[in-house]
């Protein structure tokens, strides 16, 4: 089956419209709708200044794009939330919960330096056209909040972010990095065994931490839970949760696959920390976050490119075949630097990306992290 993938950004009241690549992609793997950077300041020549007026504005924003393509907000499969300020958490959910009522999608939300200066949330989507099964997991109460644990998409399963929740109560339950991580992974495990997976089909995580110096606790705890010769691909940047009792949270994508297979540049040999470059699964190449040495946006965006054209080769693809990329910047004024720069290197018909303003664990201010889908 030849499909076209697509994305969308809308930033600033500008809407454009990408063509990516043609993909070649299985029966059991979506054709998927990407939609970043959602935001809305101003309304019929207001300006929009507290939380839920934006969030009404941003979500009728993302409707309007949705209905371009044939979708409506139903057809919503994951959704990342990003806010100027936790505080405006509470607000923004009960604007929010009015436009998914029914079999929300999976979310994320955590506070981050947004692209517009006076956007007080921005909102990057995933949506597709084709049939969904809702993850509810029978040992796991069902969220309070305005997102489903999981949704299914032919072998693709989109995970909420996850934080320590009680399976039976929802309540947080509190304790070290390490405590939270394990019931993190707990909780992930619920979803996955209801979706027919497990932790072994795990292609791609996002992590967010709460306060960096709880990173190699983590890593071990995480390390517990994925498989040790393959775990999936992982960025994992600094962001401040919604609730100040959690020290992180961890979203997911799972997708079954005979094919399911590591990918590693020529001549690398595996890292200590546990994730992988890359995941391929025939259909789709996950990537990992990649960090770039240099003294400037400009040097760290060139070599993590380099890095990752190692693994694109190492996987017979190209910056052709990109589907979805994710930027994470130390100081989100980089990111003109950073899109001149992609630009220059995958063409101009590239799929725009999600930009967010996050800490990184290292030194480096630019950390990338994309998808590839597969040519014929």
């Amino acid at each position: 089956m030849s499909v076209t993938g697509i994305r969308y950004t809308v930033v600033g009241g500008l809407l454009n419209l990408l063509l990516a690549s043609p993909l070649w992609l299985s029966a059991q793997s979506p054709e998927l709708v990407y939609i970043s950077n959602v935001t809305a300041t101003q309304s019929a020549g207001r300006t929009l200044t507290n939380v839920e007026d934006q969030t009404r504005a941003t979500l009728d924003r993302l409707g309007e794009v949705l209905q371009e393509h044939g979708l409506s907000y139903s057809d919503v499969v994951a959704s990342n939330v990003f806010l100027k300020d936790t505080r405006h958490f509470q607000g923004m959910n009960g604007v929010y919960r009015t436009y998914f009522e029914i079999s929300p999608p999976t979310r994320a939300t955590v506070q981050a330096d947004l692209l517009e200066p006076d956007a007080l949330i921005q909102i990057s989507v995933v949506a597709t056209g084709e049939s969904k099964e809702v993850i509810t997991p029978g040992g796991l109460k069902s969220p309070e909040l305005p997102y489903s644990w999981g949704i299914k998409v032919g072998s693709t399963l989109f995970i909420s972010g996850a934080t320590s929740r009680d399976p039976d109560t929802y309540q947080p339950v509190t304790g070290d990095m390490a405590t939270q991580t394990q019931r993190i992974f707990g909780n992930i495990g619920f979803v996955l065994e209801e979706a027919g997976m497990s932790f072994g089909d795990l292609v791609s995580c996002r992590v967010f931490l709460d306060d960096p110096r709880g990173f190699a606790v983590m890593n071990r705890a995480y390390a517990e839970s994925v498989p040790a010769a393959a775990p999936p691909a992982r960025a994992t940047v600094r962001a401040s949760l919604m609730n100040p009792v959690f020290s992180t949270e961890i979203q997911c994508v799972a997708e079954s696959s005979s094919e399911r297979k590591v990918v590693r540049a020529e001549g690398r040999a595996p890292g200590r920390l546990p994730f992988s470059p890359g995941i391929d699964t025939g259909d789709r190449l996950y990537l990992a976050g990649v960090v770039g040495r240099g003294s400037n946006a400009s040097e760290q965006t060139r070599a993590a490119l380099d890095d990752i054209r190692s693994t694109l080769e190492a996987a017979s693809r190209s910056f052709e075949d990109v589907e979805d990329i994710w930027v994470y910047l130390a100081d989100v004024r980089d990111r003109d630097v950073v899109q001149t720069i992609l630009n220059e290197t995958i063409g101009d018909d590239m799929p725009t990306p999600t930009i967010v303003g996050a800490r990184l664990m290292g030194r480096s201010g630019v950390e990338i992290q994309m998808v590839i889908g597969k040519t014929p």
